[in-house]
Parts: structure tokens; C-alpha cells; sequence
């Protein structure tokens, strides 16, 4: 389904609500992502200390193989490329479940009415390069005329500090829900610094889904500190994240 970057209205984002056909119990969405959090392995402590505004995919074995393909020291690149590449598709269609969509009545070639949702328009893609920039081709599969901006952000080896040197967005960005990639978290800096740079640009945290692949407890913890109302998706917390992700990738290890 193609994702619409048309610009929102006044009243798009207070009037769209995310539909769901999955779960059909009364349970809020609150003590769901607590349910899926703890089916993937997180403890109800880092739960309290980090928030529910960290989102997990559901763990099963497809992404744990996956998981395990791409930290494996003896993977080959292009093993290790196809791996990641099914993993981003899975992180991409989640995050798209985390974007707004209405309800919407289409006739089908037999003339039945079908009751089923659309996206709402104003959405965008932006990439932390260069690792991030791995997340594009996965998220223009899923919506082929999506924009997509770029940041480039680099840390200080030994201070660690991240600064900006680049930043290209869509010129409406500031109307717009934005699918920020990047695939490893580690300390956070570089994801809080782009984050900046979005509010800069007139970006409301509330409206960024971050799309990741690993994070490590302290970059999550760290993002959701400074911006409390950003959502974090990804597939796994754990102390040590896969750093080696854009060199293997890239071919430049």
C-alpha cells in the first residue's frame, strides 16, 4: 500500500485513530505493549524505568534466528545483508502499524461493499546516515512515493559527542508523522541530536516513531528521558548492541 506525503490538515492528527483487528479483547493498549514487552524478554523493571513509549517486536523464532545471523561474528556479508534486510521489513511493517489510519468503505469487483482502513496522509521517512540510510530501500518497498530526508550526524571517538553536518528534510516536515531510522542504538547521542534537529525544524516528538533494530537499555533510557513523548520501536534491548552493523553492512568492516 503506498504511504500518502500529501500534507495533513489542521485536525488529521487529533481525528485518526489506529485501527486494529488482531486483538479483539478489551484489554487497553497500555497493558498490551506490557504483555508483548514481556513476551520479548524485558523485564518489568526496565519497563517501569524506560516506559511503554519503548515498543517491541513480538519475539519469535523467525526474529531471533535472524537476530542471532546478524551478531554472529562468522556471517557472511551477504548473508548478513539479506538477514538484516528481512529484519528491517519486519521492523518497517510494524512501524507502519504505529502511523494513523481511518476506517474506509471500497466496492469490490463483485460489487460487495468491504469495510477496511487507509493511511493518513503526512508521513515521511528520515535516515541518520550511514547506517540508517539501510532502513530506505525496506520502508520505499512498503511505501513506494514516501519521501524520505537525511541527517548526518558523526560522535567524537573519545568524547563521544555527536555533532550535525548535515540535514535535508521534506520543506513540510513540520506537518508531517516521521519514521526515523536508525539501526543501532548504543549511547543514544546521535538519535537525541537528530531528534534536535527535527524540533528545529518544527517536528513535535510526539509525531517521530523511531525505527531501530537492537538497542542497548541505556540508549533507549536516554532517548525517552530527553523526549518522553518520542516512540521507540525495535526488535531487541540488550547490554551490548551489534556497533559492527554499518561496517558489515556497507561492505567497509
Amino acid at each position: 500500500m503506498p504511504c500518502h506525503n500529501q500534507e495533513l490538515n489542521s485536525g488529521a492528527l487529533g481525528s485518526a485513530k489506529q485501527v486494529r483487528f488482531a486483538n479483539s479483547s478489551e484489554t487497553s493498549s497500555d497493558e498490551q505493549q506490557h504483555d508483548a514487552n514481556h513476551v520479548a524478554g524485558i523485564s518489568n523493571d526496565l519497563i517501569l524505568e524506560i516506559g511503554l513509549q519503548l515498543k517491541l517486536l513480538p519475539l519469535n523464532d523467525q526474529i531471533r534466528e535472524l537476530q542471532t545471523i546478524i551478531r554472529d561474528k562468522t556471517t557472511s556479508r551477504g548473508d548478513f545483508v539479506f538477514c538484516a534486510d528481512r529484519l528491517i521489513r519486519l521492523v518497517v511493517e510494524e512501524g507502519l502499524n504505529q502511523l494513523p489510519y481511518t476506517e474506509c468503505t471500497v466496492t469490490t469487483p463483485t460489487g460487495h461493499k468491504y469495510e477496511g482502513v487507509k493511511f493518513e496522509k503526512g508521513n515521511c521517512g528520515v535516515s541518520i546516515m550511514r547506517s540508517g540510510e539501510a532502513m530506505e530501500q525496506g520502508l520505499r518497498d512498503c511505501c513506494r512515493s514516501i519521501r524520505i530526508g537525511k541527517i548526518l550526524i558523526q560522535s567524537d571517538e573519545e568524547t563521544q559527542k555527536a555533532k550535525v553536518y548535515y540535514a535535508k528534510f521534506p520543506p513540510d516536515i513540520f506537518r508531517r508523522k516521521v519514521l526515523l531510522m536508525y539501526p543501532i542504538l548504543s549511547t543514544g547521542n546521535t538519535v537525541i541530536e537528530a531528534v534536535k534537529v527535527l524540533i528545529e525544524h518544527g517536528v513535535q516528538p510526539k509525531h517521530i516513531i523511531l525505527l531501530s533494530l537492537f538497542s542497548t537499555p541505556h540508549g533507549a533510557k536516554s532517548i525517552i528521558q530527553e523526549f518522553p513523548d518520542i516512540t521507540i520501536l525495535t526488535t531487541e534491548v540488550h547490554p551490548v548492541a551489534p556497533t559492527h552493523f554499518g561496517q558489515k553492512y556497507f561492505g567497509t568492516d
